[in-house]
């Protein structure tokens, strides 16, 4: 069993740089991978974790899924991608790790929703493409740690859907053509489109350029935060897709980034896009590195370690921090496992 701070990701880190400069500059253009060994997970924290783990594996359906709840509406291709990458933050692959055995089905129920024409089946229209993006992310990271035969081909699928969704302007909408843009969905589609890349698969310059192009048109100088769409008022959990969206697309300097991460520490207060704007906040800041990720971190965990519950060696949220936003447990705690987790460095996405 891998333990967390031993030397797979670094082992892994120094592969994607390999496979980054066979594929061309791509996203990481001018950024030779990095680790922040600054922050540290505590023992609080750990013992947090690792009850969150206990009840996240409590909370697996028979068929290797996860879901809101039970039911129509339950999203469980986005849940369960949210959730397979939460145990791979701490370690755990499908065939290494006390939870392997979960990590495994819930990537076998993932391949198994794929359907011939690359898209997921049993997901809602209207919000198609939040579940195509967390799931090929998903499944990008698990193919990059395994070169699985039986993930290749089936992860082309899913990004030939996804270049194909995008829209002329660079962004990408709620459903898989090319119609219209945000960035609340695109930040998803971007993230994808790297994790595919430090996998191995070629992604079209021309793709990486146009999503660049798009999100820094949401940006709003005077306010030096981003909007949902160009030209509307910029909000907290935008720019945290915004700024995250551009470190995965190589715009590691870019003066919008810092600007942006300034903008979250004043905006990205206990309101309901909390759990949201905190899973992009999270990796954005990472990256960022330094005193940022060291203050963000340390504000973040105080708020998920003071709203956990415990009980009988499990640890989860319900409700959530915001309360209000109906996200139910499950995700909740895949989130903030997710980003308890991160100065493990086990996922290679947010090295720089």
């Amino acid at each position: 069993m891998t333990t967390p701070g031993s030397s797979r990701p670094r082992a892994f880190a120094a592969c994607v740089v390999a496979s980054l400069a066979l594929c061309g500059a791509g996203f990481a253009q001018s950024r030779a991978l990095s680790v922040d060994e600054s922050v540290k997970v505590d023992g609080e924290t750990k013992m947090v974790i690792d009850g969150a783990l206990k009840y996240l594996a409590a909370k697996q359906h028979l068929d290797g899924s996860w879901s809101v709840k039970e039911g129509l509406g339950s999203h469980p291709v986005a849940i369960t991608g949210y959730t397979v990458l939460a145990f791979m933050a701490t370690g755990n692959l499908p065939d290494e790790g006390e939870y392997a055995k979960n990590v495994s089905a819930g990537m076998q129920f993932l391949l198994d929703s794929i359907q011939p024409d690359g898209t997921f089946r049993n997901v809602a229209p209207g919000q198609y493409m939040y579940n195509h993006g967390i799931a090929t992310v998903a499944l990008a990271e698990l193919y990059g740690e395994s070169r699985s035969a039986a993930i290749r081909p089936k992860l082309e699928q899913l990004v030939a859907v996804i270049l194909k969704a995008q829209d002329p302007a660079g962004g990408w909408r709620y459903t898989p053509q090319p119609r219209d843009a945000d960035l609340s969905v695109t930040v998803m589609q971007t993230v994808a489109l790297r994790a595919a890349q430090d996998a191995g698969l070629a992604i079209p310059q021309q793709s990486i350029d146009k999503a660049v192009e798009y999100v820094k048109s949401c940006y709003q100088p005077a306010k030096k935060g981003f909007s949902y769409q160009p030209g509307a008022p910029p909000g907290a959990s935008r720019t945290a897709a915004a700024i995250y969206s551009l470190q995965v697309l190589g715009k590691y300097d870019d003066p919008s980034v810092k600007a942006g991460s300034d903008y979250l520490f004043t905006n990205l207060k206990d309101h309901g896009w909390w759990t949201y704007g905190n899973y992009y906040a999270a990796p954005a800041q990472y990256m960022i590195g330094g005193e940022t990720w060291r203050k963000w971190y340390g504000q973040v965990n105080q708020a998920l370690l003071r709203a956990v519950h415990r009980e009988g060696g499990m640890a989860y949220w319900d409700p959530p921090i915001e309360g209000s936003q109906g996200v139910g447990s499950v995700f909740a705690t895949a989130v903030y496992v997710h980003i308890l987790a991160m100065p493990y460095h086990f996922l290679p996405l947010y090295q720089r």
